[in-house]
């Protein structure tokens, strides 16, 4: 029997979830607006599906400092081995003291690439950040940028462009606090990265003495639920902060770009996490072992196999969020066992596919017997049953 696709889209209200009747009761209006942040551009993302929530200008293009090096760091750990050893080199040491973001690296000393991470995304070392990059593309600190823009484009960025791998203020050097988002999203699936950024101090060594470093992001000290990430500062950028948080089952990422002033950088993320935190909540939006679709039995008079979801598929509802269900189904075989896949339901919140699980069958069914099929013949209009009776 042929195979054809059925879809069906429709969508949810999210009422049917129980979620947004009892939070409109329960959070204030003041709670639901969004925060007006004092900076250039901002962020809020779900750090699990990447889902947009809140912002302004999310996609104006800046300059975006030292943030720069999570994009470094994701680079160097698609391609190095966290113990090889990296000799600090001349062109590395110049920036110490020419710079203010370094931790003293001199010409000579040997890390390990994880150690040079430390020293890139705790205290900004730009020499670290350079001595890295020099070592993972054989002396070319021109070609590592180039693997960075790679990367970039591989992501779908649109704008983002690389100049150098520290963030230096240069011409054609910037990011969007979207795009950041979605760097600092995929960095944060490396437990290297994550443990690194999620760390208030640490000690970095060389053959011959150790390093202590500290962490730049105020946030890691003051907000319990800071799990990191970067902060980076430049005359052209201004303050800049990516930072995420986790409660519960719900994780953000808030990118803060040329905020105004340093102190307030971090209560401006806080105000964007915060944000989340009271606004949004997970969901189930497709249940496992709930029915979501039904398909007509061949040859059977009005008679249905219920399909179910395999699977749990959670996201976040809230605010501003669309929500929409699509189920696919094939035509339903002569006969199924209970457990057969017979289609798919995807849940797209805001356009965004979140998740799918495969569609089964509740109950298993026989093939039609013969009297069945010649009954069901019988109901045809003279064209199809002619038709059938050619085979």
């Amino acid at each position: 029997m042929r195979a054809t696709a059925i879809l069906i889209a429709f969508v949810l209200v999210l009422g049917s979830f129980g979620w947004d009747q009892a939070v409109a009761q329960e959070t204030p209006a003041s709670e639901r607006t969004t925060p007006k942040l004092n900076a250039r551009s901002w962020a809020l993302v779900d750090a699990d599906t990447g889902l947009y929530l809140a912002g302004k200008n999310p996609d104006k293009r800046l300059p975006i400092a030292s943030t720069t090096n999570i994009m470094t760091a994701l680079v160097a750990l698609d391609e190095a081995n966290l113990g090889e050893k990296v000799a600090i080199t001349g062109e590395s040491e110049r920036f110490v003291g020419s710079v203010y973001s370094n931790v003293g690296l001199i010409e000579g000393e040997r890390l390990s690439v994880e150690e040079l991470l430390k020293a890139a995304l705790i205290p900004s070392g730009t020499e670290a950040v350079y001595a890295l990059s020099d070592h993972l593309d054989n002396g070319s600190v021109d070609a590592f940028v180039e693997d960075m823009n790679q990367k970039a484009d591989s992501m779908g960025l649109k704008n983002t462009h690389f100049e150098n791998p520290a963030g230096l203020d240069a011409q054609g050097h910037y990011s969007s606090a979207r795009d950041l988002a979605t760097i600092a999203t995929a960095a944060m699936e490396y437990p290297t990265f994550a443990d690194i950024v999620d760390t208030e101090q640490d000690t970095i060594t060389t053959q011959n003495r150790k390093i202590e470093v500290f962490n730049t992001n105020d946030l890691l000290y003051v907000y319990e639920e800071a799990t990191g990430i970067k902060t980076g500062t430049s005359p052209e950028a201004g303050p800049c902060l990516v930072a995420s948080a986790i409660a519960g089952d719900e994780s953000y990422i808030a990118v803060v770009l040329n905020a105004a002033g340093e102190e307030y950088l971090f209560d401006a993320a806080r105000t964007a996490l915060d944000y989340g935190f009271d606004n949004y909540k997970r969901s189930l939006l497709v249940r496992k072992g709930e029915v979501y679709e039904e398909l007509r039995l061949p040859y059977h008079r009005e008679e249905y196999v219920e399909l179910v979801a395999a699977n749990d598929v959670p996201s976040l509802v809230g605010p501003s969020l669309e929500v929409k269900r699509v189920v696919t189904t094939k035509e339903a075989p002569p006969a199924a066992k209970a457990g057969q896949e017979l289609g798919t339901v995807e849940v797209l919140v805001s356009g965004k596919s979140v998740g799918s699980s495969p569609l089964i069958v509740e109950r298993g069914y026989k093939e039609a017997s013969l009297w069945a099929r010649a009954r069901h013949a019988a109901t045809w209009p003279v064209d199809r049953l002619w038709a059938w009776f050619l085979g």
